[in-house]
């Protein structure tokens, strides 16, 4: 998985760069709402409330947001009425690609979803079309702070995570679900900084991508798919390696 990881880490550091902070808020922000209506608004009873805030404050989102989005969960103050949808498709060169999306107004969202897939050279797909692939665990990204791969290593034992994803900036902590409360504290305790904390659809198999063309268009397609505002978490099987990655980042 080292190329696919590297292209979840190379993202990260994107994100931060871009500083598409509107964006990234109003993610965490359907996320929030969306807990806090289905387990209500009190984070110490609703674990996924309680995880959506910490993911917010990690990106310095104003308090006064996040209890916006509270109380629109809890039905406080109006807002939209959310729904949760996951697709499943194929990017080019048959990368199978879990979105998840949230939205209020289905029908308009799969639509365009549908739309975007078949302009980027791609194509959306049925339930489990590709989802038999993937198995969802914890993730935990972390700043890993001059700690070496060999420390790393030890940490993820430690911790009762299953396996890592790491560069030098920030290390992806894989963890089984069970465990994600276990790793969450361990790495918290160990004082290291967390840049954020979700259940994923990690790829049982990868689709390994070798011509740099091909690759741009997988990560165009990608991309492009991450930027609709109703799309939340975009899941992937591509697998590109180091060199491969760094040409490509060389050239943007």
């Amino acid at each position: 998985m080292s190329g696919h990881s590297k292209w979840a880490n190379i993202k990260h550091k994107k994100s931060r760069q871009d500083a598409k902070r509107g964006k990234i808020f109003t993610r965490i922000a359907k996320e929030i709402t969306i807990a806090a209506r289905e387990g209500g608004g009190d984070p110490s009873a609703n674990p996924r409330l309680r995880l959506a805030i910490m993911n917010a404050r990690s990106v310095n989102m104003p308090s006064e947001n996040i209890q916006r989005a509270i109380k629109r969960g809890t039905g406080e103050i109006e807002g939209a009425n959310y729904e949760e949808i996951t697709y499943e498709g194929f990017a080019p060169f048959g990368v199978a690609v879990i979105l998840e999306a949230v939205t209020d107004n289905k029908n308009r969202t799969v639509a365009e979803i549908r739309s975007q897939f078949s302009k980027l050279g791609g194509n959306l797909g049925e339930t489990n079309s590709v989802a038999w692939n993937f198995e969802r665990k914890g993730v935990i990204t972390i700043k890993t702070n001059n700690v070496t791969e060999e420390e790393m290593l030890e940490h993820v034992l430690e911790a009762n995570a299953e396996d890592m994803d790491f560069d030098t900036e920030t290390t992806r902590i894989i963890c089984p679900m069970e465990n994600f409360n276990i790793c969450n504290k361990y790495f918290e305790e160990k004082d290291f900084e967390i840049v954020e904390r979700k259940l994923e659809y990690i790829p049982k198999t990868t689709v390994k991508i070798e011509n740099i063309n091909d690759a741009k268009k997988v990560i165009k397609f990608i991309e492009t798919i991450e930027e609709h505002d109703d799309v939340q978490n975009v899941f992937t099987n591509f697998e590109i390696d180091d060199e491969l990655m760094e040409a490509i980042e060389s050239e943007s």
